[in-house]
């Protein structure tokens, strides 16, 4: 059958408006899909759902719809996008309101069934995360644009690659190829020199968005429309794999992808093929992800100039004590940014940063508030904050549960108002074993001894990290097979822990995968309770990679 040419036009809630446009306008298209959910941003849906029952979706495609439907109904291109959130239905009424303003006859289809909330007491929104056999099942009845709640982030690509070449449940290394496209174009730009390690091999002051060239054997060509910045190369696509995953097995409600069997290519300016991809069969539970309000949090940075950091850090802390005895939670962080003989006011201080969380907003508010500032005039020597501390803002917490995909009802609503029930996956055929831990590759033979130099690891290894919930990973990958055989035995578990020594005492599990050159690091508890609870500096650990590409090591000179 033909090639699938399937786009991508937001990453996230907020990303680029034009995107859109860029997509539809730039090149081919079969299909153009949008993520716009992440885990905070189903806490801000039900944040906004409380105040409307009729929210709880992603406005903004709205607006990029009512700019583009036109454009996407005479090129015969398809919608697929999670902007529905918490309220799929609402959105689908929503399109077909506007579509029936603008005189464009599209059919609109939506998947529900992934809320789960009301048997999670306690949670303002709890979901499963969906596969993309509901979409599927909306395009093969004819729907121009199909509207979800929370699916997986793979499932906007799988469901339009199972649409069009029919394939079955059980055709695991087709689905798991899909799969994998669908995590490289997920993030958008990020896979077109977007948040790029070596952002300088390339122009990435305005990338474009990605799109992939789905064959009917699950094989891809990650690539972008002509004349668009940025660039993909084997190394921004290997950055965006390793993006928020973990071992070798990348488990989805569909297929579980294996992402040590995945082969990369150049094949051209522009072009990396992906193939080689193996699947299995998903795991029998589906992932639920719960929010709920954690309770409230304010904080304050004081900036400290000068002379005698640790002094002046020590008084502000006796002078804040009285007034932080009644909260539960209450983190002090010195920032040493300045420097000896500082040439600007900024480069001689440091940020004293005082974080607060409660469940009561009085006490983390003006209580606070007021004890912070009553300090103006009779704190140390050079007083000032940032911003004076808030009123109080309430604050997340996020967490997963599994269920078995019998607890959730996975239906595609048709554009005919047809419900059409989503079965769950077969379990594998009787006899078949999949074994429970994948064993370790061997290690590359290690590169013969010789002179070192003290030098950042990033001189000769890329990074990119990310978040899941309360965890962290941190994918590290090498340019050439040379700096892949020393980074395998360098950058041990242990020796991460040493660089990262917020990691010291958390667990931490390395991952490799040879076909990448890559190493996968997952972190622990690194991040508290998730993103929206904001327990330190990098909430969703974005930078950590960068930060671990800064740190020096003993390395070869023959690599430098």
């Amino acid at each position: 059958m033909s090639v699938l040419r399937v786009g991508n036009a937001s990453g996230f809630y907020g990303d680029r408006f034009s995107a859109m446009r860029e997509m539809l306008t730039g090149g081919e298209l079969d299909v153009l899909t949008g993520d716009y959910l992440a885990e905070l941003t189903m806490l801000i849906l039900g944040r906004d759902r409380l105040k409307d029952p009729g929210a709880g979706y992603a406005r903004t495609f709205l607006r990029q719809l009512e700019e583009c439907l036109g454009l996407a109904h005479e090129r015969g291109v398809r919608i697929v996008a999670n902007a529905g959130g918490l309220n799929p239905a609402g959105l689908a009424d929503a399109v077909r309101a506007l579509a029936g303003r603008l005189g464009i006859p599209v059919r609109v289809a939506h998947v529900e069934g992934d809320d789960l909330t009301a048997a999670h007491p306690g949670a303002l929104a709890a979901h499963a995360y969906l596969g993309g056999f509901g979409i599927a099942a909306c395009l093969r009845a004819g729907a121009d644009v199909v509207v979800t709640g929370r699916v997986t982030d793979a499932a906007l690509v799988t469901g339009p690659a199972v649409a069009h070449f029919g394939w079955e449940p059980t055709e695991y290394d087709r689905l798991a190829g899909a799969v994998v496209a669908g995590h490289l174009l997920e993030c958008g730009a990020q896979v077109t020199g977007g948040n790029y390690a070596f952002f300088r091999d390339g122009d990435v002051r305005h990338p474009g968005f990605p799109l992939a060239e789905l064959h009917a054997d699950g094989t891809s060509v990650v690539t972008k429309h002509d004349g668009t910045g940025g660039f993909v190369d084997v190394g921004t696509v290997t950055a965006q794999l390793l993006y928020e995953t973990g071992g070798a097995r990348y488990a989805g409600p569909d297929v579980t992808a294996r992402l040590d069997t995945v082969r990369l290519s150049q094949e051209g300016p522009d072009r990396v093929r992906v193939e080689g991809v193996r699947g299995e069969a998903p795991p029998p539970t589906l992932k639920v992800g719960l929010n709920r309000l954690g309770g409230f949090r304010n904080e304050v940075v004081f900036v400290l100039t000068g002379l005698d950091i640790e002094a002046k850090a020590d008084l502000v802390r006796a002078q804040m004590e009285p007034a932080l005895g009644k909260i539960t939670d209450v983190r002090w962080d010195l920032a040493r940014t300045d420097r000896p003989d500082a040439p600007t006011e900024e480069t001689a201080s440091a940020l004293l940063r005082l974080v607060v969380r409660d469940a009561d907003q009085q006490v983390v508010g003006r209580a606070l508030s007021g004890a912070a500032i009553e300090l103006a005039l009779a704190g140390y020597p050079g007083f000032h904050v940032l911003a004076p501390p808030g009123k109080g803002a309430p604050y997340g917490v996020f967490e997963d549960v599994y269920v078995p995909h019998g607890a959730v009802d996975h239906v595609a609503v048709l554009h005919d108002g047809r419900r059409v029930r989503v079965p769950p996956p077969r379990p594998p055929a009787q006899g078949t074993v999949v074994p429970a831990h994948v064993p370790e590759p061997p290690l590359p033979r290690p590169l013969p001894p010789g002179p070192v130099r003290r030098a950042p690891l990033g001189l000769v290894a890329g990074a990119r990290s990310g978040d899941k919930g309360g965890n962290a990973n941190v994918g590290v990958w090498a340019r050439t097979d040379e700096a892949w055989r020393w980074l395998a035995h360098e950058l041990t578990a242990d020796r991460f822990r040493e660089l990262i020594p917020e990691a010291r005492d958390l667990p931490v599990t390395r991952h490799r995968l040879p076909h990448l050159r890559a190493l996968n690091f997952v972190v622990e508890g690194i991040l508290g309770e998730g993103v929206a609870a904001q327990a330190r500096f990098d909430p969703q650990a974005k930078a950590l990679g960068e930060w671990l590409r800064a740190r020096h090591l003993d390395i070869p000179e023959s690599l430098l």
